[in-house]
């Protein structure tokens, strides 16, 4: 079979949308488009590229001020500091630093939207092939695979809302979905997505190639279910350590996933062929925008570093306590002042990109100790209202290319084979059987070239998924886990447990009264 959904050899999946992409909170909107049960799909082409108009839900995941931007600057990973004039944007990314966001933030109200126009594109392709399927123009056996694969993005989709939101509505139907559904629990939510994937992942390929590609295979699936099963604790407060261990170990025994040689390699701008990479988001510059990465970190000067095609914003860095916890022998650190040799962060002197012209802050503005001197410092002196501009080691890890648009080519990884390898070893040593998951992490480790552990424990299993799982969206979630997300860090007091999971949207509330708020908003 020949899929259709994937061109230019990187696969990327298509952008004729053929569902309109709505980030609307109705969840009864109407269709805009002339696709109807009448005149497509009819055939396997047709079937696969539908597909597209739902996987296309996900290309809002990589821009700025949504639900990727809420867990990276709510936890000790990143932050956006207010730099005199800029970045202040009402207050709203130092509420959300000092765990002080409320249910009128812009942020909340996107990742709502965008994660729930996801679950509408899903329900109406499951929609359209469940007709299909019941007027007799479709053979159900080819139908279940297409229905099993949208249900299992969907359960993709609901993970992240039952991680942020908690209590959330469940619409599982785009014709018959009511329109002010009510708020089911973080319990009932979570049921839901493992029901979901249990019945569903069974049935999806098992291929590994380039017709499963950016798509949910039966091991993207497993990857799904150890995501959902590590957390099931902190959802449910019943741990299934032994069920995250053994969804794990079926993609580990298949054969079909391996670390890369070189940790970059899952981040450069042709990543497509990633031993290492499992489920990923196929973004392109042209027809599958979205990655900002670059425009969201660097500084204005930075256009010269990598002969960028727009300015950069200069907002996002990490914090120091987070640079400083790489060894600097650690080759996911990169190295100080050196733009040539990949990291995890851009820090120190910045370059023209002859690497030896080095930056300007020509503002007015530019008031920092060093001088004009682009200087990335990994200590930010400020918060707000006046951080330095040159304040704080900026994301690096995926390769910005040169002469890149402000849309990356890089396909971001989602679900990723060393994530695998720490979520196992984390089971197993919460199941008391750290001894058994020990040369996982330290495999993890060998490649960065740092010593193995002599043992796990609590500290260092979160310090080793941090470093290794760096801006890839997982760090407030396993600071929840391990019970740090409510601890004091930089410009941030100890806040209280209920901040564990964002408000409902007040604006989402207005427009329906069956929606709960969580606690303490």
């Amino acid at each position: 079979m020949i899929n259709r959904i994937f061109i230019k050899g990187r696969a990327v999946l298509l952008l004729a949308v053929l569902f309109t992409f709505s980030q609307c909170t109705n969840l009864d909107e109407e269709i805009y488009s002339e696709l109807t049960a009448e005149n497509f799909p009819t055939t396997e082409e047709q079937f696969i590229s539908a597909l597209g108009a739902a996987y296309t839900s996900l290309y809002f995941l990589l821009n700025h001020n949504s639900i990727f931007s809420l867990n990276q600057v709510s936890s000790d990973e990143g932050m956006i500091p207010q730099r005199g004039s800029d970045w202040f944007d009402g207050g709203q990314w130092i509420r959300v630093h000092r765990h002080n966001y409320t249910p009128n933030e812009e942020s909340v109200n996107n990742g709502w939207n965008a994660l729930y126009a996801g679950v509408n594109d899903c329900n109406r392709v499951i929609d359209l092939f469940t007709d299909l399927v019941d007027e007799g123009k479709v053979d159900p056996d080819q139908a279940a695979g297409f229905i099993s694969e949208l249900r299992t993005l969907r359960a993709l989709l609901y993970f992240w809302l039952l991680d942020g939101y908690g209590n959330v509505p469940i619409v599982t139907s785009f014709k018959t979905a009511e329109a002010t559904p009510a708020t089911r629990s973080r319990a009932d939510v979570y049921a839901f997505v493992e029901q979901e994937l249990s019945e569903a992942v069974p049935n999806l390929a098992k291929a590994k190639d380039g017709t499963t590609y950016a798509r949910f295979n039966y091991y993207a699936g497993k990857a799904l279910q150890a995501k959902l099963y590590l957390n099931a604790e902190v959802y449910t407060g019943t741990a299934r350590w032994a069920e995250c261990v053994a969804a794990c170990d079926e993609i580990i025994n298949s054969g079909l996933y391996d670390l890369e040689a070189d940790y970059f390699t899952n981040f450069n701008t042709d990543n497509s062929g990633s031993a290492e990479n499992i489920f990923v988001i196929p973004y392109d510059e042209a027809q599958a925008q979205g990655f900002n990465l670059a425009q969201m970190t660097l500084h204005y000067s930075s256009q010269a570093t990598f002969e960028l095609q727009e300015q950069p914003w200069n907002g996002y860095c990490t914090l120091q306590e987070f640079y400083n916890s790489y060894d600097d022998t650690d080759l996911r650190k990169g190295e100080w002042g050196n733009q040539k040799v990949r990291g995890n962060f851009h820090a120190g002197p910045q370059y023209e990109s002859d690497g030896v012209t080095q930056l300007l802050d020509s503002s007015s503005e530019a008031d920092d100790p060093d001088g004009q001197g682009v200087v990335f410092t990994p200590e930010v002196n400020a918060l707000e209202p006046n951080a330095l501009r040159q304040a704080g080691a900026r994301i690096g890890k995926y390769e910005f290319a040169l002469k890149s648009t402000q849309h990356l080519n890089n396909d971001f990884p989602v679900l990723r084979y060393a994530d695998i390898l720490l979520t196992k070893a984390e089971a197993l040593w919460r199941d008391g059987k750290g001894s058994e998951g020990l040369p996982l992490v330290n495999d993890i480790r060998d490649r960065a070239d740092q010593p193995d552990f002599g043992d796990l424990n609590a500290d260092n299993l979160l310090a080793e998924r941090g470093r290794e799982m760096f801006w890839e969206g997982w760090r407030r979630q396993d600071l929840i886990r391990f019970g740090k997300f409510g601890e004091p860090w930089a410009f941030k007091d100890a806040s209280d447990e209920c901040k564990e999971l964002f408000p409902i949207p007040a604006n989402q509330i207005a427009v329906n009264p069956n929606l709960d708020q969580n606690p303490c908003y």
